[in-house]
């Protein structure tokens, strides 16, 4: 009644200055401005539109009356809106924010209704603006707000946060730091702390209002922000700490807890209450509790079950600040007894000290602080450092995780107090502590922004730290794994350089990603670590199973010098690996190196790493298995031969590529005889090889001298003119005197082997040099293949034609030394050790002579004794006799072990004892040496041509009745089965055979038999 007693006049001026006061006070909201904006732009508006009722005179109808009431009242909702989050707490204000902007949403668009209204009932009098009009109402009842998205963001994340319980300090620090900066709050303690007490009285607000489930929400939200570093003022925490430890001071040290005041216990759950409420009746109980006392449908007080009247509740704060503070020195009590704990030196008392600290950061992250302001921090590192027990590592690694995680300053302080030195080598201790390990160094390389850059870099230049990482990232527990891999990808991403470091431990598999995927830069500076890297052959045969050879390829082939002769360098070690090779070989490579090392105008270092490619691939006795296409085609290798030995000619080269290409020439000349004949002869190659002898590097030199010793075996022509010259052979003498350089010593004694034994004078040259002594003592003290050449060589020295060369050999010991091969020399060498015992033997013959007889002939008889098979005087020296060289027995010997070559040279040495002229005594000895049944039985598994020679001696043999009677009968029956081999096979053979078999039918009728050792 009272509105209708008032003027529409004095009403309308009313709504328009209520419109202008809440148009302006819209404009200073904080959050969600943009939206208070749009509600202040539509009210500023609206006062045209009454300003033109006011000056037409508006009618006083009820219709008027009315919508011009209903627009007052919309408008004092918007106005109570604009008071109600005009001063709220700015944390508050964006939490809320969607709520928010539905109520402005929704009091715009009753005002828009209401404008409507106003409109319909003076439509004459708005006649002239009615189009303006029409719009504003159609758009505020159409007006549609929304959160801004940055605001959404941050609400959605914390949201979501919650509903996964994520109450880590890590996530409190994100959100603070992400809502603050949101509202314009600075990021400092002092700010944070003022801003959150403010946040506290809203909920303290929405609990006096009963909305329970704001509350709850509320609540949530400020114990995680609560967590955060900048909800800390760590000065003031650090004097509430030493003012909390003054009031314990008068406690026992032995006392870990203050018992609870009885007003702490709430009646319902008789336990120490956290929010506590006061009721009307004064009873405090915790709130939680009462509102579940009141949710089952009670209404007494349940201390003294008097009636309620009133089921309001109201904060107790000055209980609930008691108890904090008694909270908070039982917090103080614990951390003064963990501490005498950990400085106890007992094992089992640190565990449990350790485990109290754990509790106490879980029940109140305040602790965090105080642990490390009391300096349990300090303590539990150095106890990391210097303690044997692996439980008290593992436990302080845990408790150190829990003390850093989310934490800044106690991050700072445990990375900068030694705290970095003892927990990186516990990364290499065993599971259960290297788990632990990992997990907290994770946590130290996080800050609030993501990773801690400068931290991450301290890491990524500490090489056992990589080296760890890299073996949990391969080891067994899944969960450490996946940390170390997290941490070297980020220090990969950081610290480029940190890939080299984690392949040299091992993973190389970011360094081949990089060069197969990375930009050029990157790909030149890992393959330039690899060639810096000591690799080993298991390094070499993992990065060529990852497949780093084509990508190589293709750097060599399309790179610039740098990239090439890098790309070429690390191929040069991967190819140190068999199976290398042939990923090279199918990869095509072959053919590219050898385009790019016989390209004009390509740079020396260039042709030297491809001569190291080209001596890798035919080493090992590879020979030219590689010098295949990418489908396994050989290679044109006649002409690749001839270029590497163009290669030589230019003697001013670097030797830095001449050397390998000598060192593949020889690889590859080692494998394939006909080819290298061909080529050697196409490129006049001795003639190429020979100069390098005078050449001023050492190593050139060893390789030719092993050059000329394999094209010598094809083109000797040339080689012997070129060692007469002055000074020539005293180079090839030195060589062989040299033992410290066997395959050089081994390749000199070989090609003087192969040179013609017709060139005396080379011979007597080389006896004039000490040339023969040389080769001696390569028999005493070379290396096997060195040795063998070197009985080869004495070849020369024993032409049964040249007796004063033998003489100089024997002289010179070599006799022994021959015999000694035939017991324990190779197979090569004992077949030449005999076939040189041999040579030396059939000059016997001529060199023994009758002494002269003096005084009585029965008395001289028995005083010189004669050679049983020569039957004169014999003596190593000067008859060069092999029964008294005492060779006999160990060539006996070769003729039973069924190998060819050595039984072939023994029956030519022991035929040398059977003279034709008078054969009784030399079969007569191959009879007492037991010679003759091993040579029949090579009648039974030797070749044709050892046959052929073992029947040559029996012939000899046979000539002897003795041994035919000895032997008649076993010879027989194999001799019938070869002598009819000359129908079928070869007649010659089955010829021998049958003259030996005559032999036998001769003397097999005689009965007669000659007494051994008695012969004219």
């Amino acid at each position: 009644m009272a509105m209708e007693l008032i003027p529409i006049g004095t009403i309308l001026a009313v709504v328009t200055n209520q419109v202008m006061k809440t148009a302006q006070a819209a404009k200073d909201i904080v959050i969600e401005k943009d939206s208070f904006k749009v509600l202040s732009k539509y009210l500023f508006d609206i006062e045209p539109v009454l300003k033109e009722l006011q000056l037409k005179k508006l009618n006083d109808s009820q219709a008027a009356r009315h919508a011009l009431e209903s627009l007052e009242a919309d408008v004092k909702k918007a106005n109570n809106l604009v008071e109600k989050y005009k001063n709220r707490a700015r944390f508050y204000l964006l939490v809320k924010c969607r709520h928010i902007v539905h109520e402005v949403q929704e009091v715009t668009r009753d005002i828009g209704k209401s404008l409507a209204a106003l409109s319909i009932a003076n439509t004459e009098l708005l006649s002239g603006i009615s189009d303006e009009v029409n719009r504003l109402q159609d758009e505020m009842q159409r007006a549609e707000f929304e959160t801004s998205h940055s605001q959404l963001q941050i609400v959605d994340k914390l949201n979501q946060g919650l509903r996964d319980q994520k109450l880590d300090q890590g996530f409190a620090n994100d959100m603070l730091e992400e809502i603050a900066r949101a509202v314009g709050v600075p990021v400092e303690p002092s700010e944070i702390s003022k801003e959150l007490a403010s946040f506290r009285k809203e909920k303290e607000e929405a609990a006096n209002r009963k909305e329970r489930a704001d509350v709850f929400f509320l609540e949530q939200v400020i114990e995680l922000l609560s967590r955060a570093d900048a909800a800390r003022d760590h000065e003031e925490m650090q004097k509430q700490y030493l003012q909390r430890i003054q009031v314990i001071e008068r406690y026992d040290a032995r006392e870990e807890c203050i018992p609870p005041l009885n007003p702490f216990i709430c009646p319902i759950t008789r336990t120490v209450m956290v929010d506590p409420v006061s009721l009307c009746t004064g009873t405090t109980c915790e709130r939680a509790a009462i509102e579940a006392w009141f949710d089952g449908g009670k209404r007494t007080d349940p201390e003294t079950g008097e009636m309620l009247e009133d089921t309001s509740l109201r904060s107790n704060l000055p209980l609930r600040q008691s108890i904090e503070e008694w909270r908070e020195l039982n917090y103080c009590l614990k951390i003064r007894v963990c501490k005498a704990k950990l400085l106890s030196g007992s094992d089992s008392s640190m565990e449990e000290a350790l485990s109290q600290m754990q509790d106490l950061m879980r029940e109140n992250s305040i602790n965090k602080d105080w642990i490390s302001i009391g300096g349990l921090t300090d303590i539990i590192v150095s106890v990391l450092g210097n303690s044997h027990n692996r439980e008290v590592k593992r436990k302080i690694l845990i408790t150190l995780k829990d003390i850093v995680e989310g934490h800044t300053r106690n991050k700072e302080k445990v990375i900068e107090n030694q705290g970095w030195d003892h927990i990186v080598p516990c990364l290499g201790r065993d599971s259960s502590i290297s788990k632990a390990a990992v997990e907290l160094l994770f946590e130290l390389l996080q800050d609030r922004s993501g990773w801690n850059v400068s931290v991450c870099r301290k890491l990524s230049h500490q090489c056992s730290g990589i080296l760890f990482l890299v073996t949990l990232l391969k080891g067994t527990v899944r969960e450490s794994a996946e940390y170390a891999e997290k941490i070297l990808n980020k220090l990969f991403d950081i610290d480029e350089e940190t890939i080299p470091r984690a392949a040299k431990s091992g993973w190389y598999k970011p360094l081949i990603d990089r060069i197969t995927q990375g930009p050029e830069s990157s790909k030149i500076s890992m393959v330039r670590a690899l060639v810096n890297m000591e690799l080993v052959d298991s390094d070499l045969k993992l990065l060529g199973e990852e497949g780093i050879i084509p990508h190589l390829l293709e750097m060599v082939a399309s790179g610039n010098i740098e990239s090439k002769e890098l790309s070429l360098s690390i191929l040069v070690k991967l190819c140190g690996c068999h199976a290398n090779k042939e990923l090279l070989a199918a990869s095509g490579g072959v053919p590219l190196v050898l385009k790019l090392m016989f390209s004009p105008h390509v740079r020396t270092i260039i042709i030297g790493r491809c001569s190291e490619i080209l001596e890798k691939l035919s080493s090992d006795d590879d020979g030219i298995k590689f010098f295949v296409n990418e489908k396994g085609v050989q290679l044109e290798l006649e002409q690749l031969i001839v270029d590497l030995l163009a290669l030589q000619q230019n003697t001013n080269s670097s030797h830095n590529f001449r050397r390998p290409a000598l060192r593949a020439l020889l690889g590859i000349s080692k494998s394939e005889a006909a080819l290298v004949k061909t080529a050697v002869l196409t490129a006049n190659g001795v003639s190429l090889v020979l100069p390098l002898l005078d050449d001023s590097d050492s190593e050139v030199r060893e390789i030719a001298i092993s050059l000329l010793f394999l094209f010598s075996q094809h083109e000797p022509q040339g080689v012997v003119e070129y060692l007469l010259k002055p000074k020539r052979l005293e180079a090839l003498v030195g060589f062989l005197e040299n033992d410290n350089k066997g395959d050089a010593q081994m390749a000199a004694a070989g090609l003087l082997a192969n040179l013609p034994k017709s060139e005396i004078s080379l011979t007597e040259k080389l006896i004039e040099l000490d040339g023969l002594n040389a080769l001696i003592n390569i028999l005493r003290s070379g290396t096997t293949g060195a040795k063998e050449n070197a009985l080869s060589a004495l070849f020369r020295f024993t032409d049964p034609a040249d007796p004063e060369s033998q003489r100089i050999v024997v002289e010179q010991e070599a006799y022994p030394l021959l015999v000694n091969f035939l017991k324990s020399g190779s197979v090569t060498a004992k077949a030449r050790a005999a076939a040189l015992i041999g040579n030396l033997s059939a000059s016997t013959p001529k060199l023994v002579g009758v002494p002269e007889q003096t005084g009585c002939w029965c008395f001289w008889r028995s005083r010189v004794p004669l050679c049983s098979a020569h039957g004169a005087i014999c003596s190593v020296n000067t008859t060069f006799c092999l029964l008294e060289a005492n060779a006999l027995p160990h060539l006996v010997k070769l003729l039973q072990g069924e190998v060819d070559a050595t039984a072939f040279e023994a029956i030519q040495t022991l035929s040398t004892l059977v003279q034709e002229g008078c054969p009784h005594r030399g079969a007569n000895v191959l009879h007492e040496a037991d010679a003759i049944k091993p040579i029949l039985e090579i009648l039974t598994w030797g070749t044709d041509s050892l046959k052929e020679e073992a029947l040559g001696l029996l012939e000899k043999v046979f000539h002897s009745r003795e041994m035919v009677e000895t032997y008649g009968a076993t010879a027989r029956y194999i001799l019938v089965g070869l002598s009819g081999r000359n129908v079928h096979e070869d007649g010659h053979f089955g010829r021998k055979a049958a003259r030996v078999l005559s032999l036998i039918e001769r003397y097999s009728k005689s009965s007669t038999s000659l007494l051994p050792g008695i012969f004219t």
